[in-house]
């Protein structure tokens, strides 16, 4: 009995062990072929990197870079290595840290380098340094501006001197890198022009130099002249006033000649000037009567001697000669004295005329009309050409939408002809897969279906039959005649089952084994401690 009970326990004992490597083998194989196609899952899915910075200085780039490594942050560069791009999702993180540090410094020092003020330092030194700082701000202020992708500023600011004689006028010169494919008009040329006179005391326009990365001058004196005679928004305003009076010609003719009939040109002359002036005219007295009097003074005055009176003295005779004598004497010894003077209001005209700038000098406009397409009864198309009382009929109607004045010197010219008709361009049919047809379509084509391929390989070719192979039954294993007869006898107090078909009826075996027969199970627990030491 003791030797049928040791063969029984060998024998579970070997089941367990061939059993516990299976399945560690099996999990083993599942968890490898897991890893792979999770690695293959991940390899598919790369993060989605975005732009960080552009166009800066290799200073900065390298600043940036070390910064990013000390953060953990994965990069890689594009467009040549003229950008740095992160994951998606740490662009705006990356952007605040690196802020944080003062970076992308943009190669330009600003009024930070007065920060940093050593004790000790000279007074010419402060002075080369605040120097530095407004050439650092002026950059970058300039830089802001959409066109430029760059910029440089150089300050020439001389020593104060105290005699006016030896004074001199600061100068100021400015390096533009513009944008590939992007130019800088005169507007922004005179705009930085303003810019840097504006921040740096006693520095006129005229002494400030501004060069494009071609070495072409843009500030020169001829430009400066020209700018002041072709200001931009007047040059706007003529182009919008010409644009204006063919679209009303042209509205005015379509539906008369039909669609595409009919072209303009419209060139008008105007004048800017602004004119204002005084004028103040004395014109000639009309008649007397006919004059506003202004002030009248009349002055009379009368001077007389007394005559001689003859007889006897006395008050009677006095009185008798005193009423005639003195009528007599101021008819023949008086003298009377008049004078009259007369002030009249003086004809002045005065008059004040300010004439507004963009006045229109002269218009001149072309009409050019194609010919008049009739169709017959028959279905035939002819082209005629117009008639007299057409063409007057369009040139009163082109007058009208023009505003033509002959006093102006207004001139108009309406043509009459066959328009040239342009060959239609027949643009074949691309297949919808030709602008997929590409290198870079190919490869992540390739790299999609080699992923797919993969994981159907390991899915159905290795995974699956493991699963099967761990949920089936495992292999039979010949019993040694003891342990057939050990599982026939009736002392038991069970019946085993006959064939074990499965790794479930193996398991509940086991488990019978284990409550039935303690003993053995002990034994095969010892044995194993005894193999193990």
């Amino acid at each position: 009995m003791a030797t049928s009970t040791d063969e029984t326990a060998g024998g579970w004992s070997a089941f367990f062990q061939s059993a516990l490597a299976r399945n560690l083998a099996l999990g083993a194989g599942m968890a490898l072929v897991l890893g792979i196609m999770a690695a293959v899952w991940m390899w598919n899915q790369k993060p989605d990197y975005r732009v960080l910075l552009a166009n800066y200085s290799d200073r900065d780039g390298g600043a940036i870079l070390s910064a990013l490594q000390q953060m953990n942050v994965p990069y890689q560069f594009a467009d040549g290595g003229g950008a740095i791009l992160v994951p998606a999702e740490r662009v705006h993180d990356a952007r605040l840290k690196l802020a944080s540090q003062g970076l992308p410094k943009g190669g330009n020092v600003g009024f930070e380098l007065m920060e940093n003020q050593k004790l000790g330092v000279s007074q010419f030194l402060e002075q080369v340094n605040f120097q530095r700082a407004m050439e650092g701000e002026l950059a970058r202020t300039i830089n802001s501006i959409s066109v430029v992708q760059s910029v440089r500023v150089h300050l020439a600011i001389p020593k104060p001197s105290v005699f006016v004689r030896d004074k001199e006028k600061p100068t100021a010169s400015v390096l533009l890198n513009l944008h590939p494919g992007r130019t800088i008009d005169r507007q922004q040329v005179s705009a930085i022009l303003h810019l840097v006179s504006s921040s740096v005391p006693e520095l006129t326009a005229q002494n400030v130099t501004v060069v494009d990365q071609n070495g072409s001058l843009l500030s020169s004196p001829e430009n400066q002249s020209n700018r002041q005679q072709m200001d931009p928004a007047q040059l706007k305003y003529v182009q919008d006033l010409q644009d204006s009076i063919v679209r009303r010609i042209e509205s005015i003719l379509t539906p008369m000649v039909g669609a595409g009939n009919v072209r303009a040109e419209a060139n008008a002359e105007l004048d800017f000037s602004r004119v204002e002036q005084a004028a103040e005219t004395y014109k000639p007295n009309a008649t007397p009567d006919a004059s506003a009097i202004r002030s009248q003074r009349i002055n009379e005055t009368s001077a007389s001697e007394p005559a001689k009176v003859g007889g006897i003295p006395g008050a009677a005779s006095n009185q008798a000669a005193s009423a005639p004598a003195l009528a007599a004497s101021g008819a023949a010894n008086g003298n009377l004295q008049k004078d009259n003077t007369i002030n009249y209001e003086v004809d002045k005209t005065i008059r004040y005329v300010q004439q507004s700038s963009g006045t229109i000098k002269r218009l001149t406009v072309a009409v050019l009309v194609n010919h008049k397409r009739e169709v017959d009864a028959q279905g035939k198309v002819t082209m005629r050409a117009l008639n007299e009382d057409e063409k007057t009929q369009i040139s009163n109607l082109v007058k009208e939408a023009m505003g033509f004045n002959k006093e102006r010197g207004d001139s108009l010219n309406v043509s009459n002809s066959v328009f040239a008709e342009t060959p239609r361009e027949i643009i074949p049919e691309e297949p919808f897969w030709k602008p997929y047809a590409n290198i870079g379509t190919a490869k992540i084509t390739g790299q999609y279906a080699l992923s797919a391929a993969l994981l159907l390989y390991l899915f159905f070719g290795v995974l699956r039959p493991l699963l099967k192979r761990a949920t089936s039954a495992p292999p039979a294993r010949a019993p040694t005649s003891s342990s057939v007869a050990e599982r026939s006898e009736p002392s038991s107090g069970s019946a085993r089952a006959s064939a074990n078909t499965g790794y479930a009826d193996n398991l509940q075996n086991a488990k019978q084994m284990a409550t039935q027969d303690p003993k053995v199970v002990a034994n095969v627990v010892k044995n194993w401690v005894n193999n193990n030491e």
